[in-house]
């Protein structure tokens, strides 16, 4: 064989320049157009956002309003700088973080069983009822003073109440979860000769999972506001302490706002993403 041949038949094995110049453009075509779509959706979905900002920046600078009361947006970002750089912000940011995720993941642990056996042992659940309905009608922030005077200042107190606060939209969304459970299914399956450890594994806890999530992150919401508010009673750090002690340094006290929107934002999207791993047999819901 020539290798003119051997040439030719590598050619048509590999493709042609051309066709392999084709394949690269399209390829990148295509990857542009991906991007640019992304872009777009991002774009439309940060808009009224951006406009916030401009008006944010722009309303103090104009005039229209006090720049005592409220600094241009740039100020605010200057005034977070100038905390990171002197370590002040790191210290509060983790003391923050500490306290909700110990107080929010206590919780989870705690109240997601419960939930389950509460929603699916009848007996139980009207056992529990009337002291569930008492203690979620009572607001977290009333008991702070209680929290203090029992548990001290310091640390415990905090994480308590995160954990108070936390508990009842995890318990009372996982009993509505399980006793939303379509009950053909639980028939069925008891048809099909599951065992109850099966029905539970296979058909329970996977049909509650949605609405359990719900009250996951209901949950973590509850913990950064009641978390703010007790930092701002009895605390030396964190990112409620920051706030409330820069009554008088406007651009910080905004940050400190900021921060605790931005890792409220955090948590929920590391919520939604743990969501779609563990759902993926879920349908997506057509716009």
């Amino acid at each position: 064989m020539s290798n003119l041949e051997v040439l030719t038949l590598l050619e048509l094995a590999e493709g042609s320049p051309k066709h392999r110049a084709a394949q690269r453009v399209s390829a990148l075509t295509a990857a542009t157009s991906g991007f640019a779509r992304w872009f777009g959706v991002i774009g439309q979905r940060s808009l009224l956002l951006v406009l916030f900002l401009t008006v944010w920046e722009t309303a103090p600078r104009l005039g229209l309003i006090d720049v005592t009361f409220l600094p241009p947006f740039s100020e605010v970002i200057a005034a977070g700088w100038q905390l990171a750089q002197s370590g002040e912000l790191y210290e509060d940011v983790g003391a923050s973080l500490l306290r909700a995720l110990s107080g929010f993941l206590i919780a989870v642990v705690l109240m997601v069983p419960l939930g389950l056996l509460t929603g699916w042992y009848a007996r139980l659940g009207d056992l529990l009822n009337q002291t569930i309905e008492i203690a979620r009608n009572t607001a977290p922030l009333a008991l702070l003073p209680v929290f203090i005077l029992l548990l001290g200042i310091g640390e415990l107190s905090k994480i308590t109440m995160v954990v108070y606060s936390c508990a009842w939209p995890l318990l009372l969304n996982t009993i509505a979860a399980v006793r939303q459970v379509d009950p053909l299914l639980v028939k069925s399956a008891r048809t099909m000769g599951a065992t109850p450890s099966q029905l539970f594994r296979k058909v329970i806890l996977p049909a509650s999972l949605p609405t359990i999530f719900v009250g996951i992150r209901l949950a973590s919401a509850s913990a950064m506001l009641v978390l703010v508010a007790s930092e701002m009673v009895g605390a030396k750090s964190g990112l409620g302490y920051l706030i409330i002690n820069s009554q008088y340094r406007i651009p910080q006290m905004y940050f400190g706002i900021l921060g605790i929107t931005v890792i409220g934002l955090v948590f929920n999207a590391i919520l939604e993403a743990l969501e779609r791993r563990l759902m993926r047999w879920k349908a997506p819901v057509a716009a």
